[in-house]
């Protein structure tokens, strides 16, 4: 059988349990994204979702989470300015490799999970 997958439909990223609201202040404060609702089964679990482009991002509650180089990517426009708007609002940054066509960069939430940046020229 061939799967036919169609499209992305969510990354999901871990807190540590309790930190909605630091998360919520990062997420919807800093980055601008639109929370959203989760179904009734799952809102006693801890954790937030958040409309980013067309897919959706899930923050789940969960104990120790370990370093890792597991990450969603995300293409943006003026990667630039947004590094330097990020910066300017105290959040860590990293440089990445640069490949052919493309300037990207990595940002760490304050739970220190990687989101990765990336702009195609």
């Amino acid at each position: 059988m061939k799967i036919n997958f169609k499209r992305l439909d969510h990354v999901q990223l871990c807190i540590p349990p309790g930190a909605e609201t630091r998360a919520r202040e990062f997420y919807a404060g800093l980055l601008g994204l639109a929370e959203i609702e989760r179904p009734a089964p799952l809102k006693g679990r801890g954790g937030l979702w958040f409309e980013i482009a067309d897919i959706q991002l899930h923050l789940g509650a969960e104990d120790g989470a370990a370093v890792s180089k597991r990450h969603p990517a995300f293409e943006v426009e003026d990667a630039g300015a947004v590094r330097t708007y990020l910066e300017a609002n105290g959040v860590r940054t990293r440089d990445e490799p640069q490949l052919e066509g493309i300037k990207r960069f990595s940002l760490f939430d304050p739970f220190d999970n990687r989101i990765e940046l990336l702009e195609k020229h």
